[in-house]
């Protein structure tokens, strides 16, 4: 049976819409700029590299991303508090309409591949999600300073000018060398602070203050 030409061309005009400008990831591109500006109350001073600042809470709330701005979601494990993020970021990207890949690292064997199948797709920014990431995003991350990263619910001990972290108390772990017990409580994993940090640590981002820790409430 023949489709008639009208038919063709509305499949195509629906595959067209689910393939718009904000989901192709064929090429470069220039990274989107903010949508938006901070209020006082983020940050009254610009940082110094590894500092911590303590913004206000909602002084992020007025930035957003511009359209087509591209996020890989890095995660690994399968515990509550690392949930509680990933499930912040995809909602997060779904209600601003940014184009979201994601790449599970299965296993410590996977951890490092897995940050270079993130590095490989070239997004604007990597967000990273679950504790057993830290110790390899350190290793890795201050070699690729081209690419920006922010680590939400915890945080590298140490790090480069590419690394953005977002957390709070009780989610500030950083790294397996350090003492976890004085650092980590799963509780404190509640949606609306992982939906907060997406949110706060991407607005930082985005306003080019990158290497710090973004620390909220």
């Amino acid at each position: 049976m023949r489709v008639p030409a009208a038919g063709v061309l509305a499949a195509i005009a629906v595959l067209l819409t689910g393939c718009g400008p904000a989901d192709d990831w064929s090429g470069p591109h220039a990274a989107p700029g903010p949508v938006g500006t901070l209020a006082p109350g983020f940050v009254t001073a610009p940082p110094t590299p590894e500092a911590t600042i303590t913004p206000s809470p909602g002084s992020w709330d007025g930035v957003h991303p511009a359209p087509g701005y591209r996020v890989v979601l890095l995660t690994a494990g399968d515990d509550a508090p690392t949930k509680t993020l990933t499930d912040a970021v995809t909602a997060w990207a779904e209600a601003e309409e940014v184009s979201l890949k994601t790449v599970t690292a299965t296993g410590p064997d996977d951890y490092v591949p897995g940050i270079s199948r993130a590095m490989d797709l070239k997004p604007d920014l990597i967000i990273a999600a679950g504790n057993a990431l830290v110790d390899p995003l350190a290793l890795v991350t201050a070699s690729h300073l081209d690419q920006q990263f922010l680590v939400l619910g915890a945080e590298l001990a140490e790090p480069t000018e590419n690394v953005t972290a977002a957390n709070w108390p009780g989610a500030s772990f950083r790294g397996e060398g350090l003492d976890m017990s004085s650092s980590f409580d799963a509780a404190s994993f509640t949606p609306a602070r992982a939906a907060a940090a997406v949110r706060a640590g991407v607005a930082s981002v985005l306003n080019h203050l990158t290497g710090i820790v973004v620390r909220l409430p």
